[in-house]
């Protein structure tokens, strides 16, 4: 055992060595951790131990378990997928060993979260971290720490305005070891101004450049609506605006020249699925009458008060995954001085909610995350609080009754916030109707 040490440590210094213990009781962990404390091994983690034994692991000593990878056999969890949980460093403790070893706690593992299968064969979170109105200046930050926190599932935009701050954040998680391209799902989305069909291969290429990637996982067609060519060189996020104060400038690209585009984007390796955003039946309708490449998402707004059951009914119908966005209502919407998202009752606030959330001792935003997740939707919401983000990401751990679900159902109002006619005046964007 000595000479196996002094070699790997000869041979492999400084660079990190993990040893994985298979098997061993807490007092074999303890053993290992002691190499750890010698610089013989900079990472430890475990394999295969269930939640409650490593919760003793954790518990026998100083240096913990910086990777802990398992599978959920069990029926209840098949739909899990195989999972490298990666901790957090815990610099609080660097001084207690030498300088080469990194010492790292095992809190809240990255949890394993259910993917969707879509119909292009990829296998998506169910929850992800939606990137909408995150500011540019902490969007790096934001991205890095819900990596660490677990999220790999990321959904951006052109209109964002901070795809390339996020590009960063993803950056520094890969350099650092804490995840790896391939593990991440990227999405991102066409903005109104490039629907022609020579524009979409080339502003999606800036996208990827932004994000520093080589493809996306998921590229969708962000509103069904084309308006004129705003040079990125001129303006960039373009916005609703040719002249980028009050004039709409409508495009003649139709839907099908652009989704022909974005099929292409798919044989060129540039997004491995694609889809669409906003889009109702009746352009889902339309579009499946042509596509070689059925949309394999529709992104809608989705919450209480907009339940949309007909629409989830056709996606459903059509083998077309649907993710929700704006899954607490009003709660995104009410900076935006919208009379009605003013007037309604915050869901989060909601007194039904939040009684709802008391009988299963989880919070009101956990308890719509999993009303939408229950009806088979993927999520997702956001946050720039660690806190948050981790109980967003444990929404999943419950379920809700028959008859609460039924509850939260019957908020339904028909109420649409992500209107364009509702931030400004535009008699021609009533995009649903």
């Amino acid at each position: 055992m000595w000479r196996w040490r002094e070699g790997v440590r000869g041979q492999h210094e400084p660079n990190p060595i993990t040893i994985i213990a298979l098997g061993l009781s807490p007092t074999g962990i303890a053993f290992v951790r002691g190499w750890a404390g010698k610089g013989w091994s900079r990472h430890i983690g475990v394999f295969a131990y269930t939640p409650l034994y490593v919760t003793t692991v954790r518990g026998t000593g100083k240096v913990l378990a910086s990777t802990h990878q398992a599978w959920t056999p069990t029926d209840k969890e098949s739909k899990y997928k195989y999972h490298h949980s990666r901790s957090i460093i815990l610099p609080g403790l660097l001084d207690l060993f030498p300088s080469h070893t990194h010492l790292y706690i095992l809190t809240n593992s990255v949890k394993m979260v259910p993917s969707i299968k879509l119909n292009s064969g990829a296998e998506m979170p169910q929850v992800g971290f939606g990137l909408w109105k995150v500011d540019g200046e902490i969007a790096s930050d934001v991205v890095y720490n819900a990596i660490k926190a677990g999220y790999r599932l990321f959904d951006g935009a052109c209109d964002y305005g901070n795809e390339a701050e996020c590009g960063q954040g993803v950056a520094r998680a890969i350099k650092e070891g804490i995840v790896k391209r391939e593990e991440l799902f990227i999405v991102s989305k066409l903005w109104n101004t490039f629907h022609d069909g020579d524009r979409v291969e080339p502003i999606v290429r800036k996208q990827l450049a932004d994000w520093g990637v080589d493809y996306f996982d998921l590229y969708l067609i962000h509103f069904p609506v084309a308006l004129e060519y705003v040079d990125p060189s001129v303006r960039y996020p373009p916005g609703w605006h040719f002249d980028g104060k009050s004039e709409i400038r409508p495009s003649k690209a139709t839907i099908q020249e652009t989704w022909t585009a974005m099929e292409s984007l798919v044989e060129k390796g540039l997004a491995k699925s694609i889809g669409v955003s906003n889009f109702q039946a009746q352009l889902l309708y339309d579009l499946l009458r042509y596509a070689k490449i059925r949309p394999a998402t529709l992104q809608i707004e989705h919450h209480p008060y907009l339940v949309q059951q007909n629409l989830l009914n056709l996606a459903k119908a059509e083998g077309i995954a649907v993710t929700a966005y704006s899954s607490f209502g009003p709660a995104s919407f009410r900076e935006f001085n919208m009379e009605h998202a003013q007037k309604l009752q915050p869901l989060l606030e909601d007194p039904t909610i939040k009684a709802i959330g008391e009988k299963y001792n989880k919070d009101p935003a956990q308890v719509l995350l999993r009303w939408a997740t229950q009806r088979g939707l993927a999520i997702i919401p956001k946050s720039s609080r660690e806190a948050t983000m981790k109980s967003n990401l444990n929404s999943l751990d419950f379920d809700l009754s028959e008859e609460d679900l039924k509850t939260i159902s019957g908020f339904d109002r028909g109420i649409r916030f992500n209107q364009p006619t509702n931030y400004f005046s535009a008699e021609n964007l009533w995009i649903f109707g």
